[in-house]
């Protein structure tokens, strides 16, 4: 063992800790003896390694928090094997239109980086398939109805028998426990259940969704977190755990200062539209030919809306001297803001108030994002070829390294494109055992990818 670690660069080694595998265990894993040495002969002084290379992921969820979750792992270099039911794969595949060939745009967006196999895990042959596959992983990411795998021989505790070090994420609506744990967990629902509803849409209407799936995205980040921070603890224990993730918890978490203001004053929250609750002007304004957003968030920067609006006598009212007043007496200052607005292209707006300090910006509709030159300076437009949906285009990760640039990212995968491939280079399985597989329908492998 010293004499391999020898001839191991300092960086390497820590990198390898870093994925979760200590030298105690080496001896003891046939897998990690395999992973250990693979990443000896890649790794190099200086190469551009991403901060998760090595690191194995056994990927059983779908829609949208789990795939957000385990996509981002992919993209910081973790192997990312997915499993699908047989035929119909992951739920959104056929959440359209849009279509781009056969898959769904939906599908497309948060699955890149990642292996599809197509395992029945209702057939005792395929959960021993995933319980073997659990073991050569250092993580696994579920999102099953709680209890609802332990009936197959893959909850936690059955899991961490055959693999102690792994690193077991449940995704749910409402916790593993609870009096609402047994309900399915739908974004709009626990949106409506968290109060994220109550506090979203105009002022004077009805509750809103927001326009994208916020708490299972939220939910997909804290997984992630805690992920990343599990794998940490792994290395410094040499032992598993279970993360309890679930999209109540998320959303009621990132009420933040909306619940401290309920918890510490008994202050009830309502809707504001675009605007603030505590601070003005904090808002969207209608300009000639769009829309605006406008922060002032403290006394100077108001005086200078006021002089780039040409309103200078608004900022010598005593009633508007101060954020606590302007709060106070918001309708009518408001009011004569809006006023102004309307008499300008939001164009014209955004060059009066560049370089002023005061934070401003279009509303945007989604073709203004991406000709936005920002947008395309922050790498945020990431294009694959697919293999039959041809070339496509997803927002790309949201987080730059200075240590490693993205490479190529892998297209999401058809179903089971990846099956028999991991079947034999994962499980060394032998073509007879993976064809009685095939034949019984235990495993699906995409016949033309």
């Amino acid at each position: 063992m010293l004499t391999i670690l020898t001839r191991v660069k300092c960086g390497a080694f820590v990198r390898l800790l870093a994925s979760g595998i200590q030298p105690c265990i080496f001896r003891q894993h046939q897998s990690i003896r395999t992973n250990l040495r693979r990443l000896l002969s890649n790794i190099q002084p200086g190469e551009n390694v991403r901060p998760l290379e090595g690191v194995k992921v056994l990927d059983l969820t779908r829609v949208l928090a789990g795939p957000f979750a385990t996509m981002i792992l992919g993209d910081l270099g973790a192997e990312i094997i997915k499993v699908e039911r047989p035929g119909a794969g992951d739920d959104t595949r056929s959440w359209g239109p849009p279509f781009v060939g056969d898959e769904s745009a939906y599908f497309l967006s948060v699955n890149r980086n990642k292996k599809s196999v197509a395992v029945n895990l209702k057939d005792p042959r395929g959960a021993k398939i995933i319980l073997e596959l659990a073991g050569m992983c250092d993580v696994l990411v579920e999102n099953y109805l709680p209890g609802k795998l332990d009936q197959m021989g893959l909850g936690y505790d059955d899991v961490h028998k055959a693999a102690p070090r792994l690193v077991y994420c449940s995704i749910s609506g409402y916790g593993q426990t609870g009096p609402l744990s047994q309900r399915p967990g739908y974004d709009s629902i626990a949106s409506a259940v968290s109060g994220m509803m109550h506090i979203t849409g105009p002022e004077d209407g009805d509750p809103v969704r927001p326009g994208v799936a916020m708490t299972d995205l939220a939910t997909g980040l804290y997984a992630h977190g805690a992920i990343m921070a599990a794998l940490l603890q792994c290395h410094r224990t040499g032992r598993g755990v279970h993360i309890d993730c679930n999209l109540l918890s998320t959303q009621v978490a990132c009420l933040t200062h909306i619940a401290a203001n309920y918890l510490n004053a008994g202050k009830e929250a309502r809707r504001w539209g675009t605007a603030h609750e505590s601070i003005v002007p904090y808002q969207g304004f209608r300009t000639k030919d769009g829309y605006l957003v406008v922060a002032a968030g403290n006394d100077k920067q108001f005086v200078k809306v006021c002089k780039m609006l040409g309103l200078n006598h608004l900022s010598d009212e005593p009633k508007y001297k101060s954020n606590t007043l302007r709060v106070q007496h918001r309708q009518e200052l408001l009011h004569i803001l809006s006023q102004r607005f309307l008499e300008e292209v939001t164009g014209e707006w955004l060059r009066r108030f560049e370089g002023t300090g005061v934070p401003c910006g279009p509303i945007n509709n989604i073709q203004q994002v991406f000709s936005e030159p920002q947008v395309a300076n922050n790498g945020l437009i990431l294009e694959m070829n697919h293999p039959t949906a041809g070339k496509i285009a997803v927002p790309g990760p949201a987080v730059r390294f200075s240590t490693f640039e993205s490479r190529e990212p892998m297209p999401p995968p058809m179903i089971g494109q990846h099956t028999v491939q991991v079947l034999r280079e994962s499980l060394s399985y032998s073509d007879d055992v993976i064809n009685q597989l095939l034949a019984s329908g235990t495993v699906a492998q995409n016949e033309v990818h």
